[in-house]
Parts: C-alpha cells; structure tokens; sequence
C-alpha cells in the first residue's frame, strides 16, 4: 500500500493521534474510577464491621445499666424504673432511625465526579451555544 502524503495524510494522522489520546485518557478515567470505587466498597465493610461490634457493645452496655437501674430501684419504684428506662430507650432508637434516614437520603457516591462532570456538561452547553450565536451572526453579517 502506497504512503500518502500532502495535507489529508497529516489531517489522518492527527485525527488517529486525538482519538488515540481520547481512548487513552477515558481508560484512565475508568480505571481511576475503578480502583476509587473498590477503595470505597473495602472502607464501607470496614466501617460496617466496626459499626456492628461497636453497636453490639453499647447494647450490651445499655442492657447492663438498664439492669442496674432496676435492681438499685427493686425494693422502691420498679415499675417506675422499667418503664423510664424503656421510654427513654425508644425516645432514643426514633431520633437514631430519624438520623439514619436522613443521612441515608443524601447520595454521596462519587459525588465531586458528578460535580464536575455536570460542569463539563454545562460549558460543553455554553461552547456549543456560543458557536451556534457566532454562527448566527456571521450568517446575518453576509
């Protein structure tokens, strides 16, 4: 196959060095997003895990001083004591399940990287509008 040469050669040939370098740079997009992705998957069951011994814990914890409480208060108020200790127990689990739920709500997965493509996205917009303008007026100007 003969070489080409002469300006729609060197306009090839760019045109294979961008699409190359676009392929080069979206394979490492990925594999950063990859590699941010398993680094946040292997925090959340470290956390989970943590999250679980330490609510274990505190359960543990909770029911000992629950207990305490009710055998300091045996001989006096009792039924005083049981029902505090549970009114303030659920008191507590609503404003935690009210807490999750909030927190819950809001997405945090890669969001400065949807941050920053909606960026993108939105000068990509204002580059395309202002040649589709310039356009416009080099169109009237004729």
């Amino acid at each position: 196959m003969p070489q080409r040469s002469g300006p729609a050669a060197s306009v090839l040939g760019s045109v294979r060095k961008l699409f190359t370098s676009l392929l080069s740079a979206g394979e490492t997009r990925l594999k950063l997003v990859i590699v941010e992705l398993q680094e946040e998957r292997n925090r959340f069951f470290s956390l989970l895990i943590t999250a679980m011994v330490a609510l274990l814990m505190a359960a543990f914890g909770i029911g000992m001083l629950v207990l305490w409480v009710v055998v300091y208060f045996w001989d006096t108020h009792r039924l005083l004591a049981i029902g505090s200790a549970a009114g303030i127990l659920l008191v507590l689990a609503i404003i935690l399940g009210l807490r999750v739920k909030y927190v819950a709500s809001r997405p945090t997965l890669l969001r400065s990287t949807l941050e920053h493509l909606g960026e993108d996205r939105e000068q990509l917009e204002d580059r395309v509008e202002e040649h589709a303008i310039g356009r416009r007026l080099e169109k009237e100007a004729d």
